[in-house]
Order: C-alpha cells, then structure tokens, then sequence
C-alpha cells in the first residue's frame, strides 16, 4: 500500500516537471515572438516615418520645380528678346567688319576678334599660324575675340574640319594642328574633375560626332603606322570631353591613348573628365609599374586619389629608382662618354621633374628640396664645362684673304657646300619622340590660359626647364617634337653625345650627406622665343 503512494506521488512530480518544461518553453517562444514582434513594429515605423519624409521632400522638389519652369515660362519671351539682342548686334559688328578693311598696323585683340565676327575659320588658322612665337599673347586673347563670333562653336569646328581635310591632302598639318588646338582649347578653356562641360545645339554636337569619327578613322590609320603624334591626341581627347561624346568610345580604346601619352601635361585633367571610375586605380597603379611615378601623382591629384597613392611615397620611389637607371645606362655603355652623358641628362631631367611636381603640388613641407636643388646645379655646371671644353679642343678655320702677296682666293667652286641630306646641315638637333621628364610636367596645371601646346613663363628658377625658353647652359632642355625632324639622336630621349666630347665620369651623388647651400638658379627665363 505504501509502495504504490509512493509511485503515485513519484509519477505525479514528474508530471509536474514535464508542465513546468512545456510552461517554460512556451514562455520563451512567447519571449521570443513579442521581441520579433517588437522589432518588426520599430521598423514598419521607421520605414513609414523615411517614407513620410521623403514624400515631403519630393513634394518640396516637385514644388520648387514647378516653381522654375513656370519661372522659365515667363522668362522665354524675355530670354528670346535677349538672345535676338545679341544676334543683332554680334550680326551688325560682323557686317561692319565685313564693309570695312582692316586698318594698316591692327593690334592682335582687333584682329583676332574682326575674323572671329566675320567667321572665317580659314582666316583665322592663317592668322593664328602667322603669330605663333607671340603664342603667350596670343592664348590670352583668343577666349575672349572667339566669343565675339555669332556661333563660336560652328567656327571652331570649321577650322577642326579644314584641319582634317588637311590632313587627307597632307599639306600643312603641323601649323593646322597647333592652331586647332589653340581654338578647341579656347573654346573649352577650363578642365579637370570638377570643370562644368559647356551646353551646345543637337545640330552642333551631331556635325561635332561626323568630325570626331572621321577624326578616329585618321587617327587609327597612323596608329597602326606609329605616326599618331600626342599634341593631336590631347586634341583629340579634348574634342569627346568638350562636346560630351564619351559614350562613342569604350574604355579600353580610350585608355590606350591615355597610358600612351601620360607625360602629357594635361593628360592627367583629360583622364579625369574622360569618368573612367574605379579603373582610374588601374591606370595609376599601371603608371607607377612602368616607373612613372610622377605622372602617377598628376593622374592621383587630379582624380582625387591621393590617400590611396600618396604623392611623397610615389616621388621618394622615383627618386630611388633613376639612381638605379642611371646606373644602368652607364653599365649599359661600358662607361664611356657617350654613356656617361646620357646617364647625366637622365639624372639632371629626372630630378628637374621632382621638383617641377613637388611645387606644383605644395609638398615643399614633406619633401625637402634643398639637396635636390644644389645637385641640379652642380650638374647643369659640370655640363657647362665639359661644353666649354669640347668646344675649346676643335681647331679654329682660318679664311684666305685676296689681295696679300703670295696668297690667293679660292673660287667659288672650291668653296664647301653642304649635302643636303648630311647631319652637318641642319640646324638643331631634334628630340625624341618620347620626352624627357623635364619635358612631361612642362607647366604648371591650373593655368586656363595654357594648353598642352605652350606654356607662360613663371617667376620659378625651373619654370625655363619646364615650358619657357632661356639663356641656358649646353644643358639646355628639349624642343616640342611635332614640329622638328627626327635625326642625330642618341639613346631616347636625349640628344647626341657628340657636343660633349671629353666628357670625364662621375660619380653618384651622395643626397643625404650634401650640405645645405643657398641656390642660385644657372640661368633666367626669357619667355618670347618658346614656341608650343
């Protein structure tokens, strides 16, 4: 009896367990569900007050927007009163330019602005051509006499189309080319990441599509031959950014242009305005693998990329490396003169660069420039000297005077005529296709007035190694290539050794252990004899 109680009473705790578990279990699903449903309630409230919101603000911007078209409405008649204003006026300047010649001496403004209004493209190029060593003169007048012209963009496109027709005829390119760029970069003066694109007609931008394409056909053309030049390239870029053309051309046929001609000086402002997005890292992480990395910091700045590539990282690695290239060029030679001189030209132009891209960029308070500086000048005098030197050791010619006793004239037949094919004959010797550094970053950026073709000159000691035109040592820089012929070159990118013959070798100059002198820069700039 007893036994069976106690199974009784053992059978009713556990029961009671069992109910205490389920109880417990259906408490914590309770638990569970109320948070769920806690949640999801916090939520549908938060979604239905951003909901609210943004309701009223589309309501606002609905609002305001009607607010400006009904603005824009009962502006039209105004607008059009305006715009028929000035189509009269700029119709009856072009028609008194027109009837009367122009005076015997006109200033370059007068001029610049009588042809503008008169819409004579063909003019205008021939003008433009005629005072291109007044080049400074004249890119800070054309903005201005082009905005004079009833259809400023009609004529610039005229005179890029007489410029392609030329081309077709290969006749007078080069001029043409430079004029061009002159016009498209008036016409487009600001650029970068930030600059506003200008508005044109659908009849505009459709004749700026029909130029632009059969422009690429030209350029595709001398591609395949290695005869595409950058200043055409730079135009080229400058035409798909100004007249909003970018969806014409993939990546890829773009990017080939850019990488090519990098050391352009407004390559890097193109490239940004040309919205290559996140491929953009691409390109500057390709540039600093080619070892360019002060055209990597250009490219980095312009496209605000500067945390991801920091510009004095970038400029110490280039600063490592071409001692090591230059190392090699000696190697390279087996040390001899000629060696020896192109290894000084790379140091003197790479360093040149440095500099050039640090003041460009502010960074004189995290990149010391003194020891550069002080190197720069004893390289350009050690190229002085060797200069002076080897100019010193050749033989003086002695001319025959008639009229002494025993002497006698030669004849006219005797006399020394130069063949016109021989190296003897010409004049200058032309520069690389590729530039040397201290020809890339040949400006500073941020000068509406400049394009790609000329710079002004500056109050900087380098301003004359990086754009201007100076009295200079035999060190002196690089012309622009487009415009000379190629012949008498050393290794790329430098001129031939032979004006420096007895050149004696050097060696690496030790940057950390030079002492701190004062620079006195070896030459002053002399802006006028530049040519773009």
């Amino acid at each position: 009896m007893a036994e069976t109680s106690s199974a009784s009473v053992q059978k009713f705790f556990e029961d009671l367990e069992s109910h205490k578990a389920i109880l417990t279990t259906c408490t914590n699903l309770f638990a569970a569900l109320s948070h769920r449903f806690t949640s999801l309630d916090t939520s549908l409230h938060q979604k239905s007050q951003s909901l609210d919101s943004k309701l009223q603000s589309l309501q606002s911007r609905s609002h305001q927007t009607l607010e400006e078209l009904r603005h824009r409405d009962s502006s039209i008649p105004e607008r059009e009163s305006a715009a028929a204003a000035l189509i009269r006026d700029q119709t009856d300047a072009a028609l008194s330019d027109l009837r009367k010649p122009l005076p015997a001496n006109p200033d370059l403004s007068t001029t610049l602005k009588c042809l503008s209004r008169k819409m004579d493209s063909s003019a205008l190029l021939r003008f433009i051509v005629s005072k291109r060593k007044e080049s400074a003169s004249l890119r800070a007048e054309i903005s201005a006499s082009i905005s004079e012209a009833v259809d400023p963009p009609r004529l610039v496109l005229d005179a890029v189309e007489e410029f392609l027709n030329c081309k077709l005829a290969k006749s007078g390119v080069t001029d043409k080319r430079w004029a061009c760029g002159i016009l498209i970069q008036a016409l487009f003066p600001e650029s970068g990441a930030g600059a506003k694109r200008p508005e044109f007609s659908r009849r505009i931008v459709e004749r700026a599509v029909g130029l632009v394409e059969l422009w690429k056909r030209q350029m595709d053309e001398e591609s395949e031959n290695g005869t595409v030049g950058a200043a055409e390239v730079v135009m080229f870029l400058q035409m798909v950014v100004c007249f909003g053309l970018r969806s014409m051309f993939d990546d890829d046929y773009l990017r080939k242009f850019v990488m090519e001609f990098a050391s352009r000086r407004d390559m890097a402002k193109l490239a940004a305005m040309l919205e290559f997005g996140d491929k953009m890292i691409d390109i500057i992480d390709e540039l600093v693998k080619n070892g360019k990395e002060v055209e990597a910091v250009y490219f980095a700045s312009e496209s605000g990329l500067t945390e991801r590539f920091p510009p004095v990282d970038l400029l110490k690695s280039c600063l490592r490396n071409y001692k090591k290239n230059a190392a090699i060029t000696s190697k390279k030679g087996n040390n001899n003169q000629a060696a020896t001189d192109d290894s000084t030209t790379l140091e003197l132009n790479t360093i040149k660069a440095i500099i050039k891209c640090v003041e460009d960029h502010k960074l004189e308070s995290e990149f010391n420039l003194d020891n550069l500086r002080k190197r720069v000048t004893q390289l350009e005098k050690t190229k002085a000297e060797r200069k002076k030197s080897a100019t010193a050791g050749k033989p003086k010619k002695r001319s025959i005077r008639a009229g002494g006793a025993g002497s006698s004239r030669p004849s006219k037949s005797a006399k020394f005529h130069p063949h016109p094919s021989s190296s003897s004959s010409r004049r200058n010797l032309a520069p690389s296709l590729q530039p040397s550094p201290n020809a890339r970053f040949s400006s500073a950026f941020n000068y509406p007035s400049q394009t790609v073709y000329d710079a002004s000159a500056t109050a900087n000691p380098y301003a004359a190694t990086y754009g201007a035109a100076h009295t200079q040592s035999p060190a002196g820089m690089t012309q622009q290539h487009y415009s000379l012929p190629v012949d008498n070159l050393g290794p790329p990118g430098y001129r031939s050794s032979t004006a420096y013959v007895g050149q004696s070798s050097y060696g690496m100059y030790d940057y950390g252990n030079a002492t701190l002198s004062t620079y006195q820069p070896p030459y002053t700039v002399d802006q006028s004899s530049y040519r773009g």
